[in-house]
């Protein structure tokens, strides 16, 4: 394939991914119960790992400082590290949410496989404490995580890089959709 026609179906790909039909009604959906934890005085809990770890660091910042909505991620390398190996890779998150969740907080997971067990379990201990999930998720449509959550988007690729900017796509959206405005002063 030729590099510009490379480019061009590239930028045909990611149309298609981060503008699916009928999304908007989740992403009002999304803003209303990001809303109504603020006015609760609750928190969001963005997670996510590798790539999406840092979409959890910067949605979390974003939310809290652009958006007026107290919000947090789990991404401290001494708190993952001594959660990991006291209680396993595939607690820690779980762990995490059941020492610093509070009850109404909104949980915010994102897994481009949607199969990754530390955000499945903790996905299944916030759906048994009743807290609000939304997810992020591609590739398979009937992944576990996307069946956990009360909202949940998903991205139709099989690429990670696809996955993972619209997943910072449809949530940096959000949060300009609940400030009211793309375009605003950071300081």
């Amino acid at each position: 394939m030729e590099d510009k026609q490379f480019i061009e179906t590239y930028f045909q790909t990611f149309q298609q991914c981060i503008q699916p039909g009928g999304i908007e009604e989740d992403m009002l959906k999304m803003r209303d119960i990001m809303l109504a934890a603020n006015r609760a005085r609750k928190k969001i809990i963005f997670a996510g790992n590798g790539a999406s770890a840092t979409i959890a660091s910067h949605c979390a910042l974003d939310y809290t400082k652009q958006a007026g909505i107290r919000s947090t991620c789990f991404n401290e390398a001494a708190l993952l590290t001594a959660f990991g190996n006291d209680f396993g890779y595939e607690m820690w998150l779980q762990k995490a949410l059941e020492f610093y969740a509070d009850k109404e907080d909104l949980i915010v997971l994102i897994s481009s496989s949607g199969k990754s067990p530390n955000i499945i379990n903790a996905a299944q201990y916030a759906k048994d404490k009743k807290f609000t999930i939304v997810t992020l998720t591609g590739f398979d449509p009937n992944n576990p995580l996307k069946k956990m959550g009360d909202i949940n988007f998903w991205v139709e690729s099989k690429s990670y890089n696809m996955i993972e900017c619209t997943h910072m796509f449809w949530l940096v959206l959000v949060c300009d959709l609940i400030i009211g405005k793309s375009e605003y002063k950071t300081s």
